[in-house]
């Protein structure tokens, strides 16, 4: 939770815009991205009286600075902030809030706005960003006075961080930007029916639990991203050890338990591990730790753990018996509950076979892909990286696409916050920035995008914000030359029709996507050019097409110094799997 802290009281009349900024320092804040425009001059001007304080980077696209401060706040737990002009500046942030709001990611979001005497009026550049935000923001705020910016400030920041954190819209006019006051900094916050108290599982609740977990045959642990912002990773492993119940993981909750131990199945939901969803599909009991039972995750949600009894904790009330019903609804805060649980929880009385039998199908399944090829394919890259860098502690971001799935499956975290990957809305675009706000707090550390060509393309300017902010961000590309999840989707439901998934010039129809393709393309065939896009925004680049070079060429993008591009080339035939089409069950999983 961001608190702020003491600040000296002035009796200085300070702007709108000087209040607004002096409140991001007194939250902690050290890192802000930030695009000016004409509605939020007096915000940037007061930046600049503030920089020994507080670092502005300008990123070359609103969205890629929303998605930089998401990096900040998924890696370090911290309030991310970003900010825009009004009109297309703050529209250019509507997809990373939302983004922000389906992830539950702390952030604080700020917005110039036209002056408060011509909202209405459709004056130039503006646009009600509030209304537009409405439904995709956590809260949001039209501040009109300059005497409620200290107050709301500070509203925000508790808003955005306690509970269940998510992003928190601040739209600052520019009247009110330039306005003067005698600023509070300590005012009383003003939200009535709110509470900063977090919910606690009773007694008698855990005491259901623990008598649930004693009498199971079959259970199974079902982590997600509310562990890792609960900060209960340690609770959950002591869980696991306590009980010997083997644990699967969501997309977001990778790194709660280290990917390599033996009780890890890994991934589970329509890409996930066999194993992870043959166990779930056989669980007699399913402890459900800060989850939504996503679609993804449960496919047809009626069938999905259909024999097994069901305890879900979660600090969000809202997420209990929303989308699957519990025989044991919890809402509390996960680290308080795990807490209590590992207190008196005592190991179930027998399932020694059972975890053998996960066991089994982890030895007989494990996800693979063919060694033999005689390319790259995207998994051996992925898993290259791995066996190179994971003892280098990096942090790694991803796209959205097969390659993010493939990240998934063949990188293997062992602690939180080293994976960041836009989950519920899926964005494209959100690697490359995402790196960017995460090398800001980190700038010693290994910072590896993952990305497609096509998920790169979406924010590729920022590879000039990394060069002239020195911030060495790494990107693995791997270049298919296709939209390959859709491709993918085409393959098995479409019959191979492609419908404009094709990133590649239009006059080779070889790689139109209309024959079969020959899995590779040499590098003067290939457009775009990312190697002389990276170099051209200041950045190293070099390209690799043969898998005997591959470790070399990622050797020297890790030693490089400053951010580099490695372009791969990856055929676009490879499909991820195993995969549970949508609305389907375990019994439909695809594994070939």
């Amino acid at each position: 939770m961001a608190t702020a802290t003491k600040t000296k009281a002035t009796t200085e009349l300070t702007s709108g815009a000087d209040i607004l900024v002096q409140s991001l320092v007194n939250h902690g804040v050290d890192t802000i991205f930030a695009y000016p425009g004409g509605c939020s001059m007096p915000l940037h001007q007061a930046l600049t009286r503030h920089s020994g304080n507080l670092r502005t980077i300008l990123p070359r696209h609103e969205q890629g600075g929303a998605f930089a401060a998401q990096g900040i706040a998924r890696s370090t737990g911290k309030v991310g902030v970003c900010m825009a002009t009004s009109g297309p500046g703050a529209t250019n942030l509507v997809t990373a809030i939302a983004d922000g709001k389906l992830d539950s990611v702390p952030m604080v979001c700020i917005t110039g706005q036209v002056p408060t005497k011509v909202i209405g009026s459709d004056a130039f550049q503006e646009t009600p960003i509030v209304e537009v935000c409405r439904g995709i923001s956590k809260h949001h705020y039209l501040v009109t006075d300059v005497n409620d910016v200290a107050r709301v400030m500070k509203e925000a920041f508790i808003i955005a961080s306690t509970g269940r954190p998510g992003p928190v819209l601040v739209d600052m006019p520019k009247d009110v930007q330039l306005d003067k006051c005698i600023p509070n900094y300590d005012a009383e916050i003003d939200l009535p029916g709110f509470t900063m108290d977090l919910p606690h599982a009773r007694p008698e609740q855990i005491n259901q639990v623990v008598a649930a977990i004693k009498r199971a045959k079959r259970p199974i642990i079902y982590a997600g991203g509310g562990v890792i912002t609960a900060r209960a990773t340690e609770e959950v492993r002591q869980l696991v050890e306590k009980t010997g119940i083997p644990i699967t993981m969501t997309v977001m909750g990778l790194g709660i338990y280290p990917g390599t131990a033996e009780l890890s199945l890994d991934m589970l939901g329509m890409h996930g591990s066999v194993y992870a969803n043959y166990a779930v599909e056989e669980a007699d009991l399913l402890i459900a730790l800060g989850v939504r039972f996503d679609d993804r995750v449960t496919g047809k949600v009626e069938e999905f753990c259909k024999h097994g009894k069901i305890v879900h904790i979660d600090i969000d009330a809202a997420e209990l018996n929303k989308n699957k019903p519990a025989h044991i609804p919890v809402c509390s805060d996960v680290k308080f509950a795990l807490e209590q649980l590992n207190k008196v929880v005592e190991p179930p009385e027998d399932i020694a076979d059972w975890v053998a039998k996960c066991k089994k199908w982890k030895e007989d399944g494990p996800f693979g892909y063919n060694e033999q090829y005689e390319g790259i394919l995207q998994q051996h890259a992925i898993r290259t990286l791995w066996e190179m860098t994971h003892q280098l502690d990096p942090v790694i971001t991803v796209g959205v696409g097969q390659h993010q799935m493939w990240a998934a499956q063949f990188y293997k975290f062992d602690k939180p916050r080293t994976w960041l990957s836009s989950s519920g809305l899926g964005t494209m675009g959100f690697g490359l920035p995402a790196a960017m706000g995460v090398q800001s707090q980190f700038p010693d550390r290994l910072v590896i995008d993952i990305d497609g060509d096509g998920s790169f393309l979406m924010n590729v300017q920022e590879l000039a914000t990394l060069a002239c902010e020195k911030l060495p961000v790494k990107v693995l590309l791997l270049n298919n030359q296709h939209l390959g999840m859709v491709v993918q989707w085409e393959d098995r439901f479409m019959q191979g029709n492609r419908a404009h998934t094709y990133l590649g010039p239009i006059d080779n129809p070889e790689w139109s996507g209309q024959g079969d393709g020959v899995g590779s393309i040499h590098q003067h065939e290939r457009y775009p050019h990312f190697v002389d896009i990276a170099k051209g925004f200041g950045c190293g680049g070099a390209y690799v097409e043969r898998k005997i070079d591959l470790e070399a060429a990622i050797q020297e993008m890790i030693d490089y110094d400053g951010p580099y591009v490695l372009d791969v080339a990856t055929p676009y035939q490879e499909h991820v799997l195993p995969m549970i089409p949508g609305g389907h069950t375990v019994r439909d999983m695809i594994k070939e």
